[in-house]
This record gives structure tokens, sequence and C-alpha cells, in this order.
């Protein structure tokens, strides 16, 4: 995987609880949940054509930087979510993680 392109942009759609990258005709995201103090990371998708450039982590990464403005604990429900979090920890120093949910 390389790095992240530093042209891509993360936007957040708060109302469809959705942070995307689009490409041309093409689009990732990470939806997310929010409420009770809590962000909820339900599902990161990238398409094949947007692959191996470190999007989702964009994404995830970006999550975290929202709850952390926010006041949220992050939950990562999502695998991805879990994996890259469990891989990157000192991304996640800002905020509590909450694990007990999606733990296997």
């Amino acid at each position: 995987m390389s790095d992240p392109d530093a042209s891509v942009e993360v936007v957040d759609l708060r109302d469809e609880g959705r942070l995307t990258v689009r490409e041309g005709d093409s689009e990732a995201e990470l939806v997310y949940e929010i409420g009770d103090g809590r962000m909820v990371l339900v599902h990161t998708g990238v398409p094949e054509e947007m692959g191996g450039r470190g999007i989702a982590g964009m994404l995830v990464a970006s999550a975290i930087d929202l709850a952390a403005k926010e006041g949220l604990t992050v939950v990562p429900l999502c695998p991805y979510a879990r994996k890259w979090i469990r891989d990157h920890p000192e991304a996640a120093e800002d905020v509590n993680v909450d694990w007990r949910i999606g733990s296997r």
C-alpha cells in the first residue's frame, strides 16, 4: 500500500452518517452513527478501483479526528476500523475507544 494521496479530500456527510472520498464516479465511505456521546463506526467500503492507496485508513483517521473534536467515544464495530485502530494506536490517543461491541 502506498501513502495516501495528499489531494484526497474526506467529506463528512453528517445528515447521512457517512464520511466519503469521491473520485469521478467512484466513492469510498465510512458509515457511522452518533448518539449518547458515542460514534459507532459501522462499515468502511472502498471500491476496487480506489484501493491500495490508504483511503480506508484515511476515512478511519478522519472519524477518529471528528470524534476527538466532539468529545465522543469511538466504538469500532467495523472489522476494518477495529484492525486499523489496533495497528495505529497513536491515532486514537485523544479519544476513548470502547472495544466491547463487536469483540470476538
